[in-house]
């Protein structure tokens, strides 16, 4: 059960947040997000407030407090014929849009062209949409690792710290499972905002892992390889589940789309779930990291 260790032995250092990320995508995100977290096997998810599908998960997390949902702070818009765009409608010379008005399909685009504070007003825009649907937001993390980026990671921290919710972070980038479109990134600007984030008492994560999307269809994925043996400390698995159906997934990544619905599948078996709680080690939630870290604080 998220909250708690799965053995009296379990040290309390050694933790794991099963994440969904991309909640609000596209409906079968949302459903995948609902279905695996009141079945036990999803401990937290977060939400892309600008895509289409946003309104829906809003509506379910604001009338169901077991959902625990945070925002997944989206710079990006990497489908090729499902696009997103910024909430804030800003204009060109924000760096924030592409030359059809759609996000960037690709971080290297954001840190060449994004200006600072068109970044930091699209992820407040962002947070306070999921307020005021009311999402008890209970943590902010990246889409494809884009608020980490070396130009504005410190307003990444200090929005987290200004707002009392957690941001996803590792103490080296080099843990950070998402990190391929970082190269070069894990010095300087994001070793001081990890310093700022541990002098706020914020939790900062040993490693976060990540679903393989290079995972050819005839490949079976290995996830208790990928969960069988974690060190100590505290790990984070975005993971991208993803219900099947309606050649909606299907149609919007037609090339991926397997490694999202296997998940889903897999997620969803009461065999996951059994070997999952038989690990050495406890399943958290973002909720309770979070106001572990305000109870701290106050």
């Amino acid at each position: 059960m998220p909250g708690t260790d799965a053995s009296p032995s379990v040290s309390a250092a050694t933790r794991l947040v099963v994440h969904a990320d991309d909640v609000g995508m596209n409906h079968g995100a949302n459903r995948a997000f609902i279905e695996l977290s009141h079945f036990g096997t999803i401990t937290a998810g977060s939400v892309m407030v600008p895509c289409p599908w946003f309104s829906e998960v809003a509506e379910a997390a604001a009338s169901d407090a077991s959902l625990d949902c945070g925002v997944h702070l989206t710079l990006n818009s990497e489908m090729t014929h499902y696009r997103w765009g910024p909430i804030t409608r800003p204009g060109a010379a924000s760096g924030l849009i592409d030359d059809h008005g759609y996000l960037w399909s690709d971080v290297s685009s954001v840190r060449r062209h994004a200006h600072p504070d068109a970044v930091e007003a699209e992820w407040r825009a962002q947070v306070d949409r999921a307020l005021a649907a009311g999402i008890d937001v209970t943590h902010l993390d990246t889409h494809m690792g884009s608020a980490v980026a070396p130009e504005w990671c410190d307003r990444y921290v200090s929005l987290g710290i200004e707002l009392g919710i957690p941001v996803l972070l590792t103490g080296e980038l080099d843990a950070y499972g998402p990190n391929n479109h970082l190269a070069g990134a894990g010095h300087g600007p994001y070793q001081e905002a990890v310093a700022d984030a541990r002098a706020a008492g914020m939790p900062v994560f040993d490693r976060v892992l990540e679903t393989d999307f290079s995972r050819p269809r005839d490949q079976p994925a290995d996830y208790r390889a990928m969960l069988g043996s974690l060190e100590a400390g505290l790990t984070y698995c975005a993971f991208h589940p993803n219900a099947p159906g309606g050649a909606e997934i299907e149609a919007i990544e037609p090339n991926k789309c397997h490694v999202r619905t296997d998940e889903y599948e897999l997620f969803g078996t009461a065999a996951w779930k059994e070997w999952l709680e038989s690990r050495p080690y406890g399943l958290t939630t973002m909720r309770e990291l979070r106001d572990g870290w305000r109870a701290g604080s106050s």
